[in-house]
């Protein structure tokens, strides 16, 4: 058995209680990892993490856990404004990082993460982790394999009213296209690659929130229409925003010369549709099911043990990034705007080579 990866934590708020530490629990047994120390700025919460994680070790300053010999890998799950800061201090310092979406708030800031983990040879894993996901995996397959023909336009939809605590989401470098339209344009771009253009439609519809109970002024956009060119006549929009009270509507859409894919959840399956059979068919199986949003962790874990590279990479995360701060330039004054990086999708193999 390996020495186990040893784990900080720092940002102990919603995405910490709720996501990952107890996926952290859950999977602690298995000898592979241990969650060392924990830190949040709020320190009330680390009478939280001991009772319900059992982390005793606990600090206000991220840079005790970054310092610290005995960590390997920390995850900065804090306000999105804060990533970059933590994540770069912590790969200069030697640990692999697993950061919360965005990794950046501008391209400057995630050109250097990129940069320091290739000089410091530590993983850099930015959040979402959609490719991981057997949904994506089994779309992605489908759609290479040509089972819905070439795909000519797609969309994704995700949205909901806003978050009641947290003014970081509606302060400068926060807003809900970097909180929910990164998980469209990850799954786009993941499935047909990088992106060539963008133009959008970004503002801010509810100018006043209320947030923590108090009132406040949002800074950061919270209703967008983001129009992607792929190249090849192939066009897909994405709609986001803390606008929307409801939908039923697939997250992803896929509209092809020959058929049709939607993904009705990165852990619930997809729908296909095909000319040729002129009838839906319902993909859901237990791997689906299963999945979870946390899975980076386990998989970064599990990269360090065998030394293999990470299926998520900083790269498309860049790639996402250009793509929505494009978006908000867009948003000032309508004009498209090119797409400069690019990055190398997922290969996803067949079933049965992955079977070991």
């Amino acid at each position: 058995m390996p020495d186990p990866v040893r784990i900080g934590v720092v940002g102990c708020g919603n995405v910490a209680q709720e996501m990952y530490l107890p996926r952290a629990r859950d999977l602690s047994s298995g000898g592979l990892f241990e969650l060392v120390a924990a830190c949040d700025l709020m320190e009330s919460r680390s009478e939280i993490v001991r009772e319900r994680f059992g982390l005793t070790r606990f600090s206000t300053d991220y840079r005790d856990l970054v310092g610290a010999e005995d960590i390997d890998l920390i995850l900065v799950l804090t306000p999105m404004q804060t990533h970059s800061e933590i994540a770069l201090a912590a790969m200069v310092a030697g640990k692999h990082v697993l950061v919360e979406k965005p990794m950046a708030t501008t391209l400057e800031q995630a050109r250097r993460l990129i940069e320091a983990s290739r000089n410091g040879g530590v993983y850099l894993v930015p959040a979402p982790h959609v490719v991981l996901s057997p949904t994506f995996q089994d779309v992605r397959r489908r759609i290479h394999n040509g089972d819905i023909g070439r795909v000519h336009l797609a969309r994704a939809l995700m949205g909901w009213s806003g978050p009641d605590w947290g003014q970081w989401f509606f302060r400068e470098g926060g807003g809900s296209l970097f909180d929910l339209g990164v998980y469209g344009i990850t799954t786009l771009t993941g499935l047909l690659g990088p992106a060539r253009r963008v133009t959008a439609f970004v503002g801010t519809a509810i100018p006043e929130r209320v947030v923590e109970g108090k009132s406040m002024t949002a800074e950061a956009d919270d209703n967008e229409q983001v129009l992607i060119d792929f190249g090849d006549q192939a066009f897909a929009v994405v709609t986001c925003g803390f606008t929307i009270q409801n939908h039923r509507r697939p997250g992803i859409e896929l509209y092809g010369s020959d058929g049709t894919i939607q993904m009705l959840g990165f852990h619930s399956g997809f729908e296909l549709w095909q000319s040729d059979l002129d009838e839906w068919q319902i993909h859901q199986d237990r791997r689906h099911l299963e999945w979870q949003w946390t899975d980076g962790l386990m998989h970064l874990v599990n990269c360090i043990h065998d030394g293999t590279q990470p299926l998520v990479t900083p790269e498309h995360a860049f790639h996402v990034l250009e793509i929505m701060l494009k978006a908000i330039e867009c948003g000032t004054d309508g004009q498209a705007r090119e797409i400069e990086s690019t990055f190398t999708p997922l290969v996803v193999a067949e079933p049965e080579s992955m079977a070991g």
